[in-house]
Formats: structure tokens, sequence, C-alpha cells
């Protein structure tokens, strides 16, 4: 099936989608939490408390309701600068019997590599209130200039390996090298070791590199049926895309894009390397154009507490100031609806409480429920 495209001038400042899904009751929003310092990623303990991370370096235990947060000891030093800082989180998937805690953030550089900042992932037992046995499982290759483009979900797949996005920090070309992880996804084993079945990609290929080509990849999810990785990524005016990031897959980025450079007058004719990116490159399953909505966090909705929304996918919108609802089907998004633009927020993340409520992140510091 061809992807939906975007296209016109939507209320969320995005491309609205060729297709919108029947109209239906739309849950309540209420305010759980208002005092969050940049929240960025959300992780739901078994017991329905959450894990929130804050991009200053802050990681918050927060009862279900909202209403009492906690701090965590043991988060590693980050780097607080542009879109860099504390992000992504995920818990174990063995989390009952083995407590580890996983998260993304931008880790400033020392010695030769003093002034820079990467990308890293880093996991530590979570005992009370405190983080022990802390480790770094990876670090992306090289730190860069710049504070931007740091990817940093973290999405475990069925087999317990650990997937996790990195963006390619504003430099372009470094995407399609894979003697860099600038612009991949990669996935490892809990511990950091590199699975054997990763994609064989090369002499000089990076060990751990699943897929190439991506710009800056911020939001990722699980397919419930397939089990496949579906990862949301900013393009860069216009042409953010959602994918299905497949081993040895190449997305494109720098070479294609239905986005155009900034700076160019948008439409059809700026689009980077002329935007359709077959045969050499995958395809989006549907991009945004010809203004860029932000896209940030990502989920399958499986609960039942919102029936009509069974199965759908949501993503969070940060320029777009929108929850984006989509329906979708193993290998195609169908239809796209904007949610919530109301509120002009920037929606950060996106998750499934334990009740099967939805919850969202806003940049402005909000714990957003959405249940009928």
């Amino acid at each position: 099936m061809a992807p939906i495209l975007g296209f016109g001038i939507g209320a969320c400042g995005g491309g609205s989608s060729a297709a919108t899904p029947p109209a239906t009751a739309t849950p309540t929003v209420t305010t759980l939490n208002s005092s969050l310092s940049s929240p960025w990623g959300i992780a739901v303990l078994p017991s329905g408390e959450l894990l929130i991370t804050q991009k200053s370096g802050s990681l918050l235990r927060v009862s279900a309701d909202g209403a009492t947060t906690t701090p965590i000891s043991g988060i590693l030093p980050v780097n607080d600068s542009g879109q860099g800082g504390l992000l992504g989180l995920a818990l174990d998937p063995d989390f009952a019997t083995a407590p580890w805690v996983y998260w993304a953030y931008s880790e400033p550089g020392s010695g030769a590599e003093a002034g820079l900042t990467g990308t890293a992932v880093a996991r530590g037992r979570l005992v009370g209130n405190a983080l022990l046995d802390v480790a770094v499982l990876l670090r992306q290759q090289p730190k860069t200039t710049g504070s931007g483009h740091f990817g940093s979900r973290l999405v475990f797949a069925r087999d317990k390996t650990l997937f996790i996005t990195l963006g390619e920090r504003q430099k372009f070309s470094p995407a399609q090298d894979l003697a860099q992880t600038l612009g991949k996804v990669v996935r490892i084993h809990r511990d950091g070791s590199i699975p054997t079945d990763n994609p064989a990609l090369g002499p000089g290929a990076l060990p751990g590199i699943w897929s190439l080509g991506h710009r800056n990849p911020q939001g990722a999810a699980l397919h419930p049926d397939t089990g496949e990785l579906w990862v949301s990524e900013h393009g860069p005016q216009g042409g953010d895309e959602i994918n299905i990031a497949r081993a040895g897959a190449n997305y494109g980025w720098p070479v294609k894009s239905y986005g155009c450079n900034y700076g160019d007058p948008v439409g059809t004719a700026c689009r980077i390397g002329g935007g359709v990116h077959a045969p050499t490159y995958v395809e989006p399953l549907t991009y945004w154009v010809p203004t860029s909505v932000a896209p940030a966090g990502l989920m399958f909705y499986t609960g039942n507490l919102i029936p009509q929304w069974k199965g759908n996918l949501f993503s969070g919108s940060l320029a777009g100031q929108t929850l984006w609802r989509m329906t979708v089907s193993p290998t195609a998004v169908l239809t796209r609806e904007a949610l919530y633009a109301d509120r002009k927020e920037r929606f950060r993340d996106v998750v499934q409480a334990k009740d099967g409520a939805i919850l969202l992140l806003t940049d402005s510091g909000k714990l957003l429920r959405l249940a009928p």
C-alpha cells in the first residue's frame, strides 16, 4: 500500500492526512501534575507508579495519581544543553525479578573529547529510591559538537534485546556512514553486548547498527501484532516520517527527504533529492508536509479502557502541539487525526497506564491523563 501523504496546512501547523478516521468520542483530559521540569521520558512500574526523566538530569518516582514525586539517586551526569539532557527511559522486560532501569542521556566528553557530547545509554538496579550497580552500556560514536538531534528512545524487543534510536547530531552525512553510529538505530543485549544476529553490514561497519539513514528519531514502539519496531523522526522543513525500522534497511537521510532545507521556499520543488526514496531507500509509511510537526514519543494503544482506540498508533508532537492518532495495519499507516490542539502543548511522550488510560508528558511540565 502506498504511504499516506501529508499535504496542506493543518490545525497544528503540519500536514493533514489524505484520510481521516471516523469521528469517535474523545477522552477527557485530566492534569495529574503540573510541576514537572521539562519531562522527557516516562515508564510505568508494575505497581502503577511512574518513573519520569527530567531533561536537566533528574529521575523521579511519581505516584499513579501524579500527586507525589520522589527523586531517584544514581543518574549519571548529563549535558543539559539544547536538545540534550536526560532523555529516554525503559524498564527491563524481567523487571519484577531483575529491576534494571535503562536510560538514554547526552553524555559530556572528557579528556580528548572535552567540550563534545554524545548520546549514551546506561542502566542501574532500582532498589528503593536509588539506582545501584550503574554501568554505561553504549556510547554513540563519535562524540561531536552541537546540542541537537540526540534521538534517544529505548524499546525492548520481544527477544529482550534493546533498540536504541540515535540522531545524527545535525551533522547530516554521518547518517549514511556505517563507521559511525550517528543517525542509526542500534540493537544490543541488556548487558551491552552485541547480538550475533544483527545485520551484517560489511567491512568497517560498527557493531550494533540495526538500521541507518535516520535524522532524529524521537519516537519508537513495537507493533503489538508483528513485534516490529516503528519509529518516528523529525524532518527538516516538513518531511517528518514514521517508518518500520528493519534490519539493514536505509531510510535515506540526508540524501532523500520529503522536507526542504531550512531557508528554501516550501513546496514540492525543494524536496531534498526530489523527495521520493524508492528504490534505493525505504519509503516512509507516512510523512508530514509542508510544515514539520516534530513527532516525539510513540505508542500503540492495547488497552480496554478506551475501546474505540484499541490498536491505534499515537504520536506526540512538539512544533505541531498536538497528539496524533493513527489507524494502522501491520505494515501501513491508514489514517491520521490531530487531537487536543486546543491545549497548545508540546506533547513530549505518550504511554499507556496500568489501568488502560493514556498518559502524556508536556514540555510545559504537565503529566496528563486521557480516559473516558
